[in-house]
C-alpha cells in the first residue's frame, strides 16, 4: 500500500511523515489553497527517500514545468481542468491525474474518461466531492465500485488511520493501489498533527 501525505508545509511534518513510512509527499502551489508553498519554499524542505509530488490547478505547461523543476519534483499531480496535451507535454509518465467520480451519474461515462486520461498519466487520484480538494470528506461514489482502473490509483477525501480501512472496504472490490492523506491529518490548514502523522505507520499493513 503506497502512502502519500498531501499540503507540506513544515520540515518537522516531512521528517515525521518520513519515519511513518510515507512514499510519497505533497506540495499544493495553489496560490488559493489555505496549504500553498512557493516551489522556493518546497525546494527547502527534505524529504529523504519520499517521492516529490507538486499539486497544480489552473496553471499550465510551461508554468507547471517551471515551478515543478524548481521545487525538485518527481511527480506532477494535476488537480485541474489542464488537457491531455498538457499531461503529455510535462511527460506521461510523471503525472497523477485527478479525477472526482461524484460528477458522473453513470459507470459507463466514468470508465470511458478513465480509459481516455490513461495514456497520459502514471497514476490516477480519486477525490471526493466534484472539484477542489482538501474537503476532508470521504469518497463514496458508486461509480468507483464498478470501475476497471487503466492505471494505479489512489484514494483521497478524508483518509486518516482511524478510517482507511473502512473506506477501503467501502471501495470493494476496486482496490487502490495506495491512500493520499491531507486534511484528515491536521490541527489546522498546512500544520500536521504529530500523533496522526507517527499513526500512519499502520496504514502500511493494511
Amino acid at each position: 500500500m503506497l502512502l502519500k501525505v498531501c499540503g507540506m508545509t513544515r520540515q518537522r511534518d516531512a521528517d515525521r511523515a518520513a519515519q511513518a513510512g510515507a512514499d510519497m509527499c505533497g506540495f499544493i502551489f495553489a496560490p488559493r489553497s489555505p496549504r500553498y508553498l512557493s516551489p522556493e519554499g518546497a525546494a527547502m524542505i527534505r524529504t529523504g527517500s519520499m517521492l516529490r509530488v507538486g499539486v497544480f490547478t489552473g496553471q499550465n505547461a510551461v508554468e507547471i514545468r517551471r515551478a515543478a523543476d524548481a521545487a525538485r519534483m518527481d511527480f506532477i499531480q494535476l488537480h485541474g481542468a489542464q488537457s491531455t496535451s498538457c499531461a503529455r507535454a510535462l511527460g506521461a509518465e510523471r503525472i497523477i491525474r485527478v479525477i472526482w467520480p461524484e460528477r458522473y451519474t453513470s459507470a459507463t461515462d466514468f470508465q470511458r474518461d478513465l480509459d481516455e486520461l490513461a495514456a497520459s498519466c502514471a497514476f490516477f487520484l480519486v477525490d471526493a466531492g466534484i472539484s477542489g480538494g482538501g474537503s476532508g470528506r470521504a469518497c463514496m461514489a458508486d461509480v468507483l465500485r464498478r470501475a476497471v482502473f487503466p492505471r494505479p490509483w489512489l484514494l483521497a477525501g478524508g483518509v486518516s488511520p482511524d478510517n482507511a480501512a473502512g473506506l477501503l472496504q467501502a471501495c470493494a472490490p476496486a482496490r487502490p493501489a495506495g491512500l493520499d492523506c491531507n486534511s484528515a491529518l491536521e490541527d489546522r490548514p498546512g500544520c500536521k498533527n504529530a500523533d496522526k502523522l507517527r499513526a500512519l505507520a499502520t496504514l502500511k499493513l493494511l
